[in-house]
């Protein structure tokens, strides 16, 4: 899912990948229709099935609306749009519309962020997409290893009649998610975790949205190619073999499996000294994602130590020369075991 992005002088661990969720006073509120069907191999086929078209609904559908995140006193509202071409593929505008002004022009993989305050234009690489309203890394079958599924009957998100599905943890290991989708296209209108007490964490949920709208492309095309005037900086990102280096990351965490590692530069903290290479690599469940930042020690400060934001946990440990920093929405304990399956060797 698409959390609020943020500038490029965020440290990495305060990069929150993101999957977002609810208030406990919309919980009470919500009708609570049950599935006709007890049957669990039904239930499980059905919710399969949801959860491979919410995914393909976030890149197939034309939709166009404004979405509000929300974590604890914390709120921000995004307009989106998202249009899909047969011959020319995806175009997606977002707009951050609280707090300071940016906006992303995406094409494909190609993504333009231009932050008007330092009057500065960032082109990468879109590097997932399960960026809200999409949810999915991998099929909805395998998400399902690792939770059991609950349908909650029908309600309205935004005008749009949805339907409703709870996502509960087999395991001590990650937190339980509510699903609102569009019962005609399956796009994911709100997204809701919660911890192991019924608490409240976060929650992603369009608060209005248009689906299946006519393709105006126009304004994201134009925006891509107006760059004069803005510095543009290419963010050089580029594929890491973490094992080649010495890295052996085997999580004994159920469900979690590598899905990309990375390289990227991260700015020293004295100006004139070269940049720091960071290596990261994403585990996901399908719902949940967790990064391991590995980077030199060198001249970086920093000290060991956990804290959380929301959902989103963090966890800093020194490795001799290196700093492993370990980012996810998952509990605390669930870091603690990734970090314990870390290990490293000199490569010969």
């Amino acid at each position: 899912m698409q959390t609020p992005r943020l500038n490029k002088t965020t440290p990495i661990w305060g990069r929150l990948p993101a999957f977002l969720f609810c208030a406990a006073v919309l919980l009470s509120a919500t009708p609570r229709v049950f599935a006709q069907t007890d049957d669990p191999l039904v239930v499980r086929r059905t919710a399969a099935d949801l959860l491979d078209r919410i995914y393909q609904a976030a890149q197939q559908q034309n939709y166009e609306g404004a979405f509000v995140y929300q974590r604890g006193n914390f709120v921000q509202t995004s307009r989106i749009a998202h249009y899909a071409t047969r011959t020319e593929g995806e175009f997606e505008q977002l707009e951050s519309l609280d707090g300071k002004p940016h906006k992303m022009f995406r094409h494909n993989d190609e993504r333009y962020t231009f932050v008007p305050e330092r009057h500065l234009c960032v082109i990468e690489k879109r590097q997932n997409k399960d960026s809200f309203p999409a949810l999915l890394a991998v099929s909805g079958e395998q998400v399902l290893s690792v939770y059991e599924p609950k349908f909650l009957g029908d309600d309205r998100v935004a005008g749009v009649e949805s339907q409703v599905v709870e996502l509960d943890p087999k395991d001590a290991y990650r937190f339980a998610y509510k699903l609102w989708a569009d019962k005609k296209t399956g796009l994911l209108l709100r997204a809701q975790t919660f911890d192991p007490n019924g608490q409240v964490l976060e929650q992603l949920s369009f608060s209005q949205i248009r689906i299946g709208v006519p393709v105006d492309k126009a304004g994201i095309a134009n925006g891509i190619r107006n760059t004069a005037g803005w510095t543009v900086v290419r963010s050089p990102v580029e594929p890491s073999d973490m094992a080649a280096q010495g890295w052996q990351i085997n999580p004994t965490v159920p469900g979690f499996h590598m899905i990309r590692e990375l390289r990227r530069p991260m700015a020293a903290r004295d100006t004139g000294q070269p940049t720091i290479p960071v290596d990261q690599a994403v585990f996901s469940d399908g719902l949940a994602a967790i990064s391991v930042f590995v980077e030199p020690v060198e001249n970086n400060i920093r000290k060991e130590g956990a804290g959380s934001n929301g959902a989103t946990h963090v966890l800093v440990k020194r490795r001799g020369d290196f700093w492993i920093t370990l980012l996810g929405e998952v509990p605390q304990t669930t870091l603690q075991q990734f970090a314990s399956a870390i290990e490293y060797k000199t490569p010969k």
